[in-house]
Parts: C-alpha cells; sequence; structure tokens
C-alpha cells in the first residue's frame, strides 16, 4: 500500500471515530433530556402510571366511608407503590377539630358541608372543597325487623330502644332535619359520637332500631335490616372532600383525590350505596 493510500485510510478511520463520539453524545444528551422530562411529569399530580408520588397519606374521613375509603386506599397503595394510607374515621365534628387544632393530615372528606366549613373558616383548607358523592338515611332494625318498624313515626313508641348519633355530627343532624320534616319527636335511648357507634348498638342488640346512614346498613350485610323512609329526602347529605392548606405530602394528597373522584373511584363509592354529586 503507497504511503498516499495509507494516509487516506488513517483519515478515514479518524473520520469514523468522530461519527462515533457525535453519535453516543447525541444519544447521551437524549437520554438525559428524556430523564429531565420524565422528572417533570412525575411531579404532575394526575393519575397514571407516570406519577411518582410517595411516602404517607393521612386522610381524616367520616366514619360512614370506612369501608369504601379502606377499599380506595388498598387501590391506591397498590397503584402507587411506594405510598401507605393512613386513614383517621370518626365523626365529622371532631375530626374537624382536630385539623384546626393542628392535628397533621393530608386529606379531609366529611359528611356534611357544615363540619367543613369549620375548616375552611379555619383558613385550614387549600382551594375549595368538592363534594364527591351524597348519602341518605335509613333505619337500621334488628335482623328480621321483629319489631316491625315500617316508617320513621315507628320509631317514637316508648316500647322500643332507639339510638341516634350526637346532634354535632352530620347523620345526628340529618336525622333531626328528617324528624322535623315529619313534625315527630323522638327521644333516643342514647346520642353515639358518629355513625359507626349508632348502628353497632343495633348489631349488639343493645338497641332495637338506630337511624344512621344507607351506605351503613348495606355494610352491615345480614347483621341489620334497613328500612327506608320519605323524610330522609329532606334530609341528604353532601360530603366535600379537600386538601389541606399544611398537608405534609401535598402530592400524594392530590393523588388520593383524584383517584376518589375518578370513574374508579366513583365505582366504589356507588357501590357501597353513595350517589353521585
Amino acid at each position: 500500500m503507497t504511503r498516499s493510500a495509507r494516509r487516506t485510510r488513517r483519515t478515514f478511520q479518524l473520520a469514523g471515530a468522530g461519527v462515533a463520539a457525535l453519535l453516543a453524545l447525541s444519544a447521551c444528551s437524549s437520554s438525559d433530556s428524556g430523564s429531565d422530562s420524565g422528572s417533570g411529569s412525575d411531579s404532575g399530580s394526575g393519575s397514571g402510571g407516570s406519577d411518582k408520588v410517595s411516602g404517607t397519606v393521612n386522610v381524616f374521613a367520616a366514619a360512614s366511608l370506612t369501608e369504601s375509603f379502606t377499599e380506595l386506599g388498598k387501590t391506591f397503595e397498590k397503584e402507587h407503590p411506594g405510598t401507605k394510607v393512613v386513614f383517621n374515621f370518626g365523626g365529622s365534628d371532631s375530626l374537624a377539630a382536630g385539623i384546626t387544632s393542628g392535628a397533621p393530615a393530608d386529606v379531609f372528606a366529611s359528611a356534611s358541608p357544615k363540619t367543613m366549613k369549620v375548616v375552611t373558616d379555619a383558613g385550614a383548607a387549600a382551594g375549595t372543597p368538592a363534594t364527591f358523592v351524597r348519602n341518605r338515611l335509613e333505619i337500621a332494625t334488628l335482623p328480621g325487623n321483629p319489631d316491625g318498624v315500617s316508617s320513621l313515626k315507628d320509631l317514637t313508641g316508648d316500647d322500643l330502644k332507639v339510638v341516634l348519633c350526637d346532634k354535632t355530627v352530620p347523620c345526628g343532624a340529618a336525622a333531626h332535619k328528617a324528624l322535623t320534616a315529619a313534625d315527630l319527636k323522638l327521644t333516643p335511648v342514647s346520642y353515639e359520637e358518629d355513625v359507626k357507634s349508632a348502628l353497632n348498638k343495633v348489631v349488639l342488640k343493645e338497641a332495637d332500631a338506630a337511624v344512621v346512614y344507607k351506605t351503613d346498613v348495606q355494610a352491615a350485610g345480614d347483621k341489620v335490616e334497613g328500612v327506608e323512609f320519605p323524610e330522609s329526602a329532606k334530609a341528604v347529605n353532601d360530603y366535600p372532600i379537600t386538601l389541606l392548606k399544611d398537608a405534609p405530602n401535598s402530592a400524594a394528597g392530590k393523588a388520593f383525590m383524584e383517584l376518589v373522584r375518578s370513574a374508579e373511584g366513583q365505582k366504589v363509592l356507588t357501590g357501597a350505596g353513595f350517589t353521585a354529586p
């Protein structure tokens, strides 16, 4: 091979190496750009596989949401590996009081706008709460309804032990509203701190009947029997939900709220007996 030919071959080799280096650099740059783009999408709060929320989500929710939210919590953890949903279920009034006193929480789901207002008036909500479901009352009786309860008026007799939720919690306020609409007065054997406590009195046969939510009657299965009454239409409760202003994990809180309000979340909630807003 002549010296000129060797020089030409050497030039082609150097040129080829330069092109390869440029291609490698371009690929690296493209990869870095894709990584940055993915990071940006991860910070979003929409639902989907690209979200990268993590950590614990603290949800304060009305007692009547226990079964449906517990199911949604499991779904959330499955869809977002590395997260854990911790629930505090109870009477909406006590939950609101805890939030305004500084209890760490990301999301608050109340059983009435009135108890939600306690939180918004205190400036503890981030944004405007949105109604995500509605609920109405039913009478829970002993299995088989041995006392033949067929109306709200039947609960006013002296021969029945009836329990109600305390008037300060949404289920109690709704029951009071229904009784007022029916022009009836009822003296219960006890007022309970939340709807689950009222229902449990019947489940344990410590009471003959309780005015609770339709969803709680459904969740109890054959442990109680439900009796509908027309006055319940006068006391339908809206359930608002909000992200909290001082949420320790606002990104995960937003993602949980999106699940609740999604078609998937609404299917779980309506399946539990709630109605769409």
